[in-house]
C-alpha cells in the first residue's frame, strides 16, 4: 500500500518531462516572423537623388504635399526566433508576431525571396502606371513613366505609385494637389483595372505613417479593423477598394465632402 508521500513525489517525477518540455521550447526556433514599423518614403519626392516617379512625354506638375508609401521589417527568413522573443513582442504595440509562411511564402532560400520580392515590386510598377494612365484616359504609349525606389520590395507601394502619378499629371482634376498640401500615408495592392488589395502588417504601417508625419492613411477596406487595432492619436484613416475610391476620397478631404471612414 503506497505511503501518504508517495503520491507528491509521483507528481514531482511526473512534472520533470513537462518542465524540460518548457525549456526546450524556450530555446528552440518557432515557425514565427517577427516585425516592427519600417521606412515611409514619398513617392512625390527623391530616393538617393533621383525621382521617385520620372514622368516624360507629357507635361507635369510641381507638387506639394506627401504622398509616403509604407513598410514593415521583419527578422530574415532564416532567423531564429525563440519562445522569449515570441512572448516579448506579444506585449509591444510595435511589435507584431506573424506566421512564418504568411511573411516567407515562396521558402527558398534568402536571396530567392529577397528575388522575388524585387519581382513583385516591378510587376506592382508596372500595373500603377497602367492603372493611373486608365484612371486619367492616357494611352499607355503616349507617356513615358519610370518609377524608382531602391531597397524595397513586394507589392504593396503600388496604390501610391499610381496616386503619385495622378498627382503629378492632373491634381485634384482642378487645380489643386491630390494632397491638399498634406502628409498622405498609406498601403495597398493595385491592378491595372484600379483594384486595390489588402497587404498585412497595417497595424505597424500606421505607427511608421504616423512617426513620419501623416495625418491621413488609406487602407484597403478589407483591412480596416487590423488598422484600427493600434491606431496613433491623429492618423485618420480612410478605407478604399479602387483607386477611384482614393482619389474621390482625397478630393473630397479638400473640398469638404463627405469622407468614408472605418
Amino acid at each position: 500500500m503506497p505511503t501518504p508521500r508517495s503520491r507528491p513525489r509521483t507528481l514531482a517525477l511526473c512534472a520533470l518531462p513537462v518542465l524540460a518540455l518548457f525549456g526546450v521550447a524556450a530555446f528552440a526556433p518557432l515557425p514565427f516572423t517577427l516585425a516592427q514599423p519600417g521606412t515611409t518614403a514619398n513617392v512625390l519626392g527623391d530616393d538617393h537623388g533621383s525621382p521617385v516617379i520620372s514622368i516624360e512625354g507629357t507635361p507635369t506638375r510641381t507638387t506639394t504635399g506627401q504622398l509616403r508609401m509604407t513598410t514593415i521589417v521583419a527578422t530574415g527568413p532564416d532567423a531564429k526566433v525563440g519562445l522569449g522573443d515570441v512572448v516579448d513582442s506579444w506585449f509591444r504595440t510595435d511589435r507584431a508576431v506573424m506566421p512564418h509562411d504568411s511573411v516567407y511564402p515562396s521558402g527558398g532560400s534568402e536571396k530567392e525571396i529577397e528575388q522575388h520580392n524585387l519581382d513583385d515590386m516591378a510587376k506592382s510598377q508596372d500595373a500603377a502606371v497602367d492603372a493611373a494612365l486608365n484612371y486619367l484616359g492616357r494611352k499607355p504609349g503616349s507617356v513615358d513613366v519610370t518609377l524608382h525606389l531602391a531597397d524595397v520590395g513586394g507589392p504593396s507601394a503600388g496604390l501610391f505609385f499610381a496616386l503619385g502619378i495622378i498627382d503629378k499629371l492632373d491634381g485634384d482634376g482642378s487645380g489643386g494637389d491630390l494632397t491638399g498640401g498634406r502628409t498622405i500615408a498609406g498601403t495597398g495592392t493595385i491592378q491595372a483595372d484600379g483594384d486595390v488589395g489588402a497587404v498585412g502588417g497595417v497595424s505597424l504601417k500606421t505607427q511608421a505613417a504616423r512617426r513620419d508625419g501623416a495625418t491621413v492613411f488609406l487602407v484597403p477596406k478589407a483591412e480596416c479593423s487590423e488598422a484600427k487595432a493600434e491606431l496613433p492619436e491623429g492618423l485618420r484613416l480612410i478605407p478604399v477598394t479602387t483607386l477611384k475610391d482614393a482619389v474621390s476620397s482625397l478630393r473630397a478631404l479638400e473640398h469638404g465632402g463627405k469622407v468614408p471612414g472605418c
